[in-house]
């Protein structure tokens, strides 16, 4: 007699596979990468507002695959930032295949789950939402899940966060709090990043000019949002940016 309760576990276990398989390593691309170009779907800033309200999440972030984008970051807080988990969802359907970053403020487990569910292949966990030892249990709960993650730390206080072994660590140079920008933040704690580490710059990158002098001093990754989301179309304004880092 057929076993539906076989077949449907079966199944089961494909769906499941499925979902790992989408994992693809953020920090492998990003090593292999000549650009290095995290480019960011980001429709509103709590400083700033709408920066597209209308940016669609089928649209651009396939088109940043298509020109030249290393990986893809998708906000996904929607009170702050207007985003949603169906944006990644909607970013693999229409065809993107290379890495995302699930961009949120990560407290819980639960949102560790939401991200490996929609389609991301890695998350960001910042440090100044979290202590250490709370930080350290959520980066283990990510890589359970097949998630990588990318800390994120601002000041130099933070930089002991490093000694969790993040797969990326990254330096914010904008400050959470006032929302000030100051590129010169990744410089001067590059320095101070473990050397192994793969380094990645957030924020405030508006010149090709910046991240080649970034990539020199040892950053491998460089997250633009809003520099192409103003535009009205973000994937050439990305084609356009890479011309010039060459």
């Amino acid at each position: 007699m057929h076993d539906i309760l076989q077949e449907i576990i079966a199944h089961k276990e494909k769906e499941v596979a499925e979902v790992y398989a989408k994992k693809i390593s953020l920090r492998e691309a990003l090593l292999n990468s000549e650009t290095g170009i995290i480019a960011e779907f980001k429709r509103r800033s709590p400083s700033k507002g709408w920066i597209k309200e209308d940016g669609r999440a089928d649209v651009i972030p396939l088109s940043y695959q298509q020109n030249g984008a290393a990986a893809l970051s998708i906000l996904t807080d929607t009170h702050f930032f207007g985003g949603s988990d169906d944006f990644i969802r909607t970013a693999r359907r229409s065809g993107v295949t290379i890495p995302v970053l699930y961009k949120n403020f990560v407290i819980d487990e639960a949102q560790l789950y939401a991200a490996s569910l929609c389609g991301a292949s890695a998350v960001l966990l910042i440090a100044a939402c979290l202590t250490k030892a709370r930080c350290k249990e959520l980066i283990g709960k990510a890589h359970d899940l097949g998630l990588e993650v990318l800390l994120e730390m601002h000041a130099e206080h933070e930089l002991e966060y490093a000694e969790l072994e993040p797969d990326l660590c990254g330096i914010n140079n904008r400050n959470l709090g006032s929302f000030v920008t100051d590129v010169e933040n990744s410089f001067r704690l590059a320095e101070r990043l473990p050397k192994d580490t793969v380094k990645v710059s957030e924020s405030g990158i508006s010149n090709p000019d910046t991240v080649n002098a970034l990539r020199a001093a040892g950053f491998r990754g460089f997250l633009i949002g809003e520099n192409f989301m103003k535009t009205p179309d973000p994937g050439l304004a990305l084609q356009e940016f890479i011309r010039k880092l060459k």
